[in-house]
């Protein structure tokens, strides 16, 4: 994930659809270093008035508080009862913590539909058992991509951490099933980022996710980790994204700033991604692992950020390899010792 700069606003902004529906942009805190958006839309033309939350923010309690009270905010300006209670429907993203996190604080107070796609159902339903099974298949990443023992520790320790946070909820409905209660919604499943990516679009507004962003370009992981998310997914999402985008005025993504022109963004994280395949083809010149990689892409990086780059950087090795770009040298060694290794790289001539 890069960033052209840092600069959100604090403040609830509002825009509007051509077809009248108001939305509230709710910034919040999601986690010490990451800022982001939950949108509440109100459509007054229906009767009676209609409430969609379209993410939740994170699980974190600063998150939590915000999202209540930007609702409480709303509600004064807008003259009419808005609160968890009086929400009709939360739509989801996805299946990342820092969009669905707030969910769990929704359900203590209301039972309305709490949507997402079938692909990421499991992570809210099942939450505990998703932090397992990633923290395995983590652990084997890591060690193929030639991170070290203590490094490896720390990496995951890390990740529990962040992810711990997280609880199971329940009452948990896919966009498949609701797809006749959600008509005026137009939703496209774009698989890439995470699994279950959607979005989701309102007249001539885009909800975009983690789908698009600015100034920052969504994270990557390689599919070993999970299934339908990898570099090739994505970069067919993008695609289909922009053809399907026509009569977008304004997209509004869970990061970053507002984007006026949908394509040209697609077109630019597109080049963005192309331009570090060719670097990365360039440094396995010589025989390298992800690792050694990661570190000439992204230098010195701390925290979380390291786990990021070189989850990113699997990303690109794993498309690379996939489309016969990569071999790998040191074969032996993966069938001597029967057991996970530093898996090495190298450009094919």
């Amino acid at each position: 994930m890069t960033s052209k700069n840092n600069q959100i606003d604090d403040q609830i902004k509002q825009y509007e659809t051509n077809r009248g529906a108001i939305i509230f942009a709710i910034p919040m805190q999601l986690f010490p270093m990451l800022r982001g958006y939950a949108y509440l839309i109100f459509d007054e033309n229906s009767s009676p008035a209609h409430f969609t939350l379209v993410d939740t923010g994170s699980v974190s309690p600063e998150a939590n508080r915000q999202l209540e009270t930007s609702l409480t905010w709303i509600s004064e300006k807008i003259s009419k009862p808005v609160d968890f209670s009086t929400l009709d429907e939360v739509l989801l993203t996805h299946g990342h913590i820092d969009h669905f996190g707030g969910c769990y604080q929704i359900r203590q107070h209301s039972s309305c539909p709490i949507v997402i796609h079938e692909l990421d159902l499991r992570i809210l339903t099942n939450y505990e058992e998703r932090v397992v099974i990633v923290s395995k298949r983590l652990t084997e990443f890591l060690i193929e991509a030639g991170a070290s023992e203590k490094s490896r520790a720390e990496y995951l320790e890390v990740y529990r951490m962040t992810k711990s946070l997280g609880k199971s909820i329940d009452n948990v409905t896919t966009y498949q099933r609701m797809q006749d209660q959600l008509s005026r919604f137009k939703i496209l499943h774009l698989p890439g980022h995470c699994a279950g990516e959607v979005v989701i679009k309102l007249d001539n507004i885009l909800f975009s996710g983690d789908m698009v962003l600015d100034p920052i370009t969504p994270h990557q992981s390689p599919e070993h980790l999970t299934l339908y998310t990898g570099l090739g997914h994505y970069f067919e999402s993008l695609q289909q994204l922009k053809e399907w985008s026509s009569g977008v005025d304004l997209t509004l993504a869970g990061h970053g700033v507002p984007i006026r022109n949908l394509a040209g963004r697609i077109d630019e994280i597109d080049h963005g991604h192309q331009e570090r395949l060719g670097k990365i083809l360039d440094i396995f010149k010589k025989p390298q692992t992800i690792a050694q990689v990661s570190e000439q892409l992204f230098g010195q990086v701390t925290g979380y950020n390291i786990l990021l780059a070189l989850e990113e950087t699997g990303a690109h090795v794993e498309y690379l390899y996939s489309r016969g770009y990569l071999e790998i040298t040191n074969l032996e060694d993966l069938e001597e010792n029967h057991k996970l290794v530093p898996i090495v790289y190298h450009r094919i001539r």
